[in-house]
């Protein structure tokens, strides 16, 4: 039940920054909102410790900021295998993973609160 809550949050957080900031992300439907929080969530669990471990040194260096790389990284891979879900090239993905963090953490502590 937790795992439906926290997809339903997600998906609800990439289509309120969709109708926000079109520039940023684009999404056809509601199907591929959803099936690109499905998919951030798989890479999010498999792809992005990978690229943690293979960029300690970097992210140790700039304090933890380099995650904020990665999360981009991970978003904008995920907008390349998902149809229907687009990310404006690097920057887009940069700031669309920010916002996504930001509005899902805060719809988070509203909802188990």
């Amino acid at each position: 039940m937790r795992f439906l809550i926290r997809l339903s949050i997600n998906m609800v957080t990439i289509m309120i920054i969709a109708y926000l900031f079109p520039s940023l992300v684009r999404v056809d439907s509601w199907v591929s909102a959803l099936g690109a929080v499905f998919l951030l969530g798989i890479v999010n669990a498999i792809i992005r410790p990978i690229f943690i471990l293979l960029t300690l040194p970097l992210t140790l260096v700039t304090l933890g900021l380099f995650l904020l790389v990665i999360n981009a990284l991970m978003l904008w891979l995920v907008a390349g295998l998902v149809g229907g879900f687009h990310v404006n090239g690097f920057w887009g993905a940069f700031f669309g993973s920010i916002l996504i963090s930001l509005i899902s953490w805060i719809f988070s502590r509203i909802i188990h609160n």
